[in-house]
């Protein structure tokens, strides 16, 4: 149980490098992947990306992740954990 939790911890963190990396990669933001906080709020007044920003972003989660966001699904969008958990989750990795 132990070795299962911390593997969906080390996989979490992954999740996460790669996210901050291809975000600021595609999105030409103007952070390091330690700038951006998990927590904070992707769309809006936290890191002021738009709706156009946000295609891009399931564009980055289906092809890096292998994960499919359904059109209208905005849930996953409210931080980068968000996203991370819904990641683990459609994966299956979070038993």
């Amino acid at each position: 149980m132990k070795a299962q939790r911390e593997t969906v911890i080390e996989e979490r963190k992954a999740i996460l490098l790669k996210l901050k990396e291809e975000m600021i990669k595609k999105l030409d933001l103007p952070y390091k992947p330690d700038d951006i906080h998990e927590d904070i709020s992707i769309l809006g007044a936290g890191m002021g990306l738009d709706s156009l920003d946000a295609i891009e972003i399931v564009m980055i989660v289906e092809s890096c992740f292998n994960v499919k966001i359904e059109d209208g699904n905005t849930a996953p969008f409210r931080s980068l954990n968000t996203i991370a958990d819904y990641v683990i989750q459609q994966k299956g990795m979070a038993k």
